[in-house]
């Protein structure tokens, strides 16, 4: 995540081509917008992205502990974490009551004529508000009530982020929840909404498990919402979930409650429409369902054939993984998907097939995560990573030409995954092409917790116990007590 970091770099940064950059991002607006993650390589913070990859990550974190302090990086990416949402607290009074606006971006997309590293960037980068964003808002309170719940040891930093997100999750729903009749949020050239209502199922889902808050199941398990957020309804983006749409990921969350708590009356009856759900859109995942198209190589199109389809590919992976697992810790052997049973590795079996795909297994035989194998895209779309690091500053205009350079990137961003292939499996390695070679925060976040939860197969599982220590437990509602004896004993 080194190559999308913004603001002052931590002491622990050990790119050498990477440097401080944009440190006036905001100056005068609440306390500065310096920090945060570009979402991509054009150097501009976006929030919706880098709050879906926050709480993508945090999620993972929640899930699998054991297996990110296995491999060393817990800390690190506690770190990766924390640096986002140390961000998104700046974009909004997060100190407030009441907010009547978020930060909808700090700079602006210039690649067709300015070309220079983020270090380099000295002209006015321009800070977009929005007082009627609920989605955004419904999102940036996911990401930190779900990372209130990885920094739940630290308990002033949680208690930070979990009125943070309170005051958000307000501001998304103006008070109103499922009677919510505002306006959607504003359009962008990048990041455009496509409705909020699963959003305020995902915010108000991340909101009930770091508070407890029995106000927030009663919402996102209310018909009414679900209704609104077209939760059981079909379509082609159906199953995909990604920065855009939060249903699958949702109903996951929402069926961990279920299985795992056993609520019982009123909820049982929502809860259980999203566990079906959700196993549909697991079976639909599987290569036996008709749902989805595959490419010749075997790549799944989640997003029917568009540009850049790993990102959804890698939240897939980590769904179907996850599900996976559920299934292992609830010692259930697998799922019945329409007239075949299905046992719990075969979910686990996708995940492996994608992420290899991905890594190189592929008709190419490339890796399309930068540095692993002989064989990657060498020329990503990154300003950063385009131009040599020697070079400190430069116009706009200048640097033009590392953008038509002939040559590979001077600089390798290990690690980082590119938009990816077309639906024949072809791939141009143009850096002027975005759709195929920028690796993107939310991508990037979908592949690290896709990674981790396949890591030692299933030797490792799930913690079933974090992800709820806010909730208190469950009882249900006492029968009334017998009347008195009437009458001599």
């Amino acid at each position: 995540f080194v190559s999308f970091l913004a603001g002052k770099l931590p002491a622990n940064n050990h790119v050498s081509w990477r440097g401080d950059s944009c440190l006036d991002d905001g100056n005068g607006y609440l306390n500065g917008l310096e920090g945060g993650y570009y979402d991509g390589g054009d150097a501009v913070k976006y929030s919706f992205p880098a709050s879906f990859a926050m709480t993508m990550l945090s999620w993972s974190v929640l899930e699998y502990s054991a297996k990110y302090e296995t491999a060393g990086e817990l800390n690190h990416v506690k770190d990766i974490i924390r640096w986002g949402t140390d961000y998104l607290l700046k974009t909004f009074n997060s100190s407030a009551d009441a907010i009547d606006k978020i930060v909808l971006q700090v700079g602006k997309n210039s690649s067709e004529n300015c070309w220079i590293r983020p270090e380099s960037i000295n002209y006015p980068r321009p800070v977009i508000p929005c007082s009627t964003c609920p989605a955004l808002a419904a999102e940036m309170a996911a990401a930190l009530a779900a990372a209130s719940i990885v920094f739940k040891d630290d308990h002033k930093y949680s208690k930070k982020l979990v009125h943070g997100a309170d005051i958000l999750f307000k501001f998304a729903t103006k008070g109103e929840g499922e009677r919510y009749a505002g306006g959607s949020d504003p359009p962008s050239n990048f990041y455009n909404s496509s409705g909020f209502w699963d959003e305020f199922v995902w915010g108000g889902a991340w909101m009930y498990c770091a508070t407890g808050n029995s106000s927030y199941i009663d919402l996102v398990t209310s018909p009414g919402l679900a209704k609104h957020a077209e939760a059981f309804w079909g379509g082609p983006d159906h199953g995909v979930h990604g920065w855009d749409n939060k249903h699958a990921g949702a109903q996951l969350l929402m069926s961990r409650l279920r299985m795992f708590l056993d609520f019982g009356y009123p909820y049982e009856e929502m809860l259980k429409n999203f566990h079906e759900q959700i196993s549909e859109i697991i079976c639909s995942y599987l290569p036996g369902s008709h749902i989805f198209k595959r490419t010749n190589g075997g790549l799944i199109e989640l997003n029917h054939g568009k540009p850049k389809p790993l990102q959804y590919v890698t939240n897939a992976a980590f769904l179907a993984t996850l599900y996976a697992d559920y299934l292992e810790a609830t010692l259930t052997p697998g799922w019945q998907c329409g007239a075949k049973f299905y046992p719990k590795d075969a979910f686990r079996d996708f995940a492996k097939t994608q992420i290899d795909y991905i890594l190189g297994r592929n008709l190419r035989h490339m890796s399309y995560v930068i540095g692993f194998s002989d064989h990657f895209p060498q020329y990503v779309h990154h300003k950063g990573a385009s131009i040599p690091g020697y070079i400190k500053h430069q116009s706009c205009q200048e640097g033009l030409r590392w953008k038509e350079s002939k040559k590979p990137n001077p600089n390798t961003i290990v690690g980082a995954m590119v938009g990816g292939p077309d639906k024949h499996d072809g791939f141009q390695d143009n850096r002027s092409n975005y759709n195929f070679t920028e690796p993107t925060i939310a991508g990037n976040a979908g592949l690290v917790a896709a990674l981790v939860a396949l890591l030692d197969g299933s030797k490792t599982g799930i913690d079933k116990n974090t992800m709820f220590y806010a909730i208190p437990p469950f009882s249900m509602p006492r029968p009334p007590p017998p009347p008195p004896l009437v009458g001599k004993p």
